[in-house]
């Protein structure tokens, strides 16, 4: 046999889909779970605790790759592009399933048509965060500068649960926080440390650590009411009544994986959210563990997905 003839059988192996006996014992062998977005943010640390829970319960190793870049865009494709047996999956954000297709002309994936998404975690929005020895002390109080030094004032992103907040901020209060785009998470914390940014919004799983440790401190919250965690922190929807900004995590699976893969990836998931101790560390985490089905995971995905598409507009953020 030809050496081309080789290469496209074991193409076309690769392709296949599992045996019904594969489906059935999922997974026999390790597990990849790519986080699109570097180490230390929400993704990278919500794939390592679903990997951690997943190895548990499975026995199979379960590792975590990070393919940062392109707003999450790099990674996402990645996993469009690996085989659908449940052996390469995606840990899905806000960004990559609801935000990007509003933010990026000729996105090159589709949410909806490239990924199913089997594990749904709703994330409790945003902290706006400054360093501890800002001089402001509340959210008017920042708004009441920023009016005073339009342009003189920079907000850090690096992706779009961090840059669509505070475009939203700048619109509704009226000011022009200036934006600085960054690759990772890391050095955007780096330089509102140093001084050379101002403000910053990062997930409460991403932020958590830095409020709880006073090395930030938290002037507001983007979620619709306050959170129990910290009763004293307003939320944004306080001083504007429709900054309500909340997104998600989650675990998707390339487009065609079998449907019995599915189901047990979603089964893990589930308990990932709702097993003690499991279920404590997610809620400390700033989510709101609910298992759910497949098909209300489609429905809620879908609703992301418009809320978010209204978020950019209201922004005036043009695709890209």
């Amino acid at each position: 046999m030809t050496t081309p003839r080789r290469a496209l059988l074991a193409l076309a192996a690769a392709a296949a889909p599992l045996p019904a006996t594969a489906q059935e014992h999922y997974p026999s062998r390790p597990v990849r779970i790519v986080a699109p977005f570097a180490p230390g943010g929400s993704s990278d640390l919500t794939a390592r605790f679903i990997a951690g829970h997943m190895e548990a319960r499975t026995g199979q190793p379960v590792v975590v790759d990070n393919r940062a870049g392109a707003n999450g865009i790099i990674g996402t494709v990645a996993v469009k592009q690996s085989a659908p047996d449940g052996y390469t999956l995606l840990l899905a954000t806000t960004t990559t399933m609801s935000a990007n297709p509003a933010l990026v002309r000729n996105l090159p994936y589709d949410p909806t048509k490239d990924f199913t998404v089997v594990g749904f975690y709703a994330s409790s929005g945003a902290y706006l965060l400054v360093r501890p020895d800002a001089p402001w002390r509340d959210v008017p109080a920042l708004v009441a500068d920023a009016k005073a030094r339009p342009g003189e004032l920079f907000f850090g992103h690096f992706n779009a649960s961090s840059r669509v907040p505070g475009e939203v901020f700048n619109t509704m209060a009226g000011i022009r926080i200036q934006g600085v785009p960054y690759r990772a998470i890391g050095a955007a914390f780096s330089d509102l440390l140093a001084g050379r940014l101002h403000v910053i919004f990062v997930d409460t799983v991403a932020g958590d650590a830095w409020v709880r440790d006073n090395r930030l401190r938290a002037l507001a919250i983007t979620r619709e009411r306050r959170w129990d965690r910290w009763p004293d922190l307003p939320a944004m929807s306080e001083t504007y009544p429709e900054f309500g900004m909340s997104g998600f995590l989650g675990m998707a699976a390339p487009a065609g994986t079998p449907r019995v893969v599915c189901g047990r990836l979603n089964a893990l998931c589930n308990e990932a959210m709702t097993t003690e101790p499991a279920k404590g560390k997610m809620t400390e985490m700033g989510f709101n563990p609910e298992p759910l089905g497949l098909e209300r995971i489609a429905e809620l995905v879908e609703v992301e997905r418009e809320k978010w598409a209204r978020y950019v507009r209201l922004a005036g953020i043009e695709p890209e």
